[in-house]
């Protein structure tokens, strides 16, 4: 089968397209044969070898965590799946023809394989850090960079929450964070000052790593009042850095959940095929991301 991977950590240049033995699906796992594959963050801090204290990998690694597909090969103890069933979930070396899943559950009705595969990783790590933030219904949360994936459904889920979200993100996707139901402003020169305009904060999300700890401590005048999944150097400043993974099948019960009620939806800005490896994840860098970046095969 064809998989992306890489021997070496480094920028973009080390992913191949590789030729890779098939993965099997072992105990209480599933495999797909993958349509789509999402596009995380996570997946190139990974290849710089950014958690390799935390996280290690063994080298050559695959890429990528999230995906849609179809059951191809079902693992002992596993119920309430079947060969040919449709799901999305998470797993590991998702850029690849085939992969297996840890966590899965069926493609909501509606959805096709690129979209499903934006939401895994995304809203399980956006209900992780709302709650983490510890923003209650009727206090107002601002959201650092917030028209990625994580930001999309943060601002969604926060909404069906009966909170106020204040976002921050570039001039061109400011209706776009509207359209969201947030209040939306820009950051660079004077942000604080506009965030102040709309309104009080009473906790806040970091989700670009801009640099922007010591203000977002200064809006909300309490440091476990602020969540950041972007900037490492959050702890020094007595701000939790959440980037360890909760729970996944009850991030993907709620996705079926929120998209039933129409509370939840994730566009999906561009997709790639597995020879653009390498270009999604430069894309994914260089942050502007509105909504999802998916990888096809």
């Amino acid at each position: 089968m064809k998989r992306v991977s890489f021997a070496e950590f480094g920028g973009p240049d080390v992913l191949r397209l590789e030729d890779a033995e098939e993965p099997h699906a072992g105990p209480g796992r599933i495999r797909v044969a993958v349509r789509a594959a999402g596009v995380n963050p996570v997946d190139w801090r990974i290849r710089e070898g950014q958690f390799q204290q935390v996280r290690p990998v063994e080298l050559p690694a695959g890429v990528g965590q999230d995906a849609a597909g179809v059951v191809d090969e079902v693992g002992a103890g596993v119920d309430g799946v079947e060969v040919g069933d449709r799901v999305f979930g998470r797993g590991s070396g998702t850029y690849a023809e085939l992969a297996v899943l840890t966590a899965w559950a069926p493609v909501p009705e509606g959805l096709t394989f690129e979209e499903a595969a934006g939401y895994p990783s995304v809203v399980e790590t956006a209900l992780r850090i709302v709650d983490q933030a510890g923003v209650r219904p009727g206090q107002t949360l601002l959201v650092s960079g917030a028209s990625g994936g994580v930001g999309s459904a943060v601002l969604q889920i926060a909404r069906d929450r009966g909170i106020t979200v204040i976002g921050t993100a570039g001039a061109a996707n400011q209706d776009y964070l509207r359209s969201l139901g947030a209040l939306a402003t820009t950051y660079g020169e004077g942000w604080v000052e506009r965030v102040r305009g709309l309104g009080q904060v009473d906790a806040a999300l970091d989700l670009a790593g801009s640099g922007v700890i010591r203000e977002l401590v200064e809006l909300t005048g309490d440091p476990d009042k602020v969540v950041s999944i972007a900037d490492r150097g959050a702890p020094d400043l007595g701000v939790r850095f959440s980037g360890v993974t909760g729970d996944v099948p009850r991030a993907l019960v709620a996705v079926a959940d929120l998209i039933r009620r129409g509370k939840l939806h994730i566009p999906v800005e561009k997709v790639y095929a597995l020879t653009e490896a390498a270009a999604a994840h430069i894309d994914s860098q260089a942050g502007h991301t509105r909504g999802r970046r998916v990888i096809v095969v």
